[in-house]
C-alpha cells in the first residue's frame, strides 16, 4: 500500500491556479437579443390579450 505525501498548503498551492471565465461579447448581443424580443412580443401580443380576457372572460 502507498503511502501518500505530505506536502505542506503552499507547496500545494502552484497546482490550484483558478481563473474565471469570461463570457464572449457575442454571447452578450444574443442575451440582449433575447430579452428586446421578450419585451417586445410582451407588448405587442401578451398585454392586449391579457387585458381582452380580463374585460371578457372566456
Amino acid at each position: 500500500m502507498t503511502q501518500s505525501e505530505q506536502t505542506s498548503a503552499k507547496a500545494e498551492q502552484k497546482f490550484h491556479n483558478y481563473t474565471s471565465n469570461s463570457i464572449p461579447w457575442y454571447v452578450r448581443v444574443l442575451w440582449l437579443l433575447f430579452w428586446a424580443f421578450v419585451i417586445y412580443y410582451a407588448v405587442t401580443y401578451f398585454l392586449p390579450a391579457v387585458q381582452k380576457e380580463m374585460v371578457s372572460p372566456p
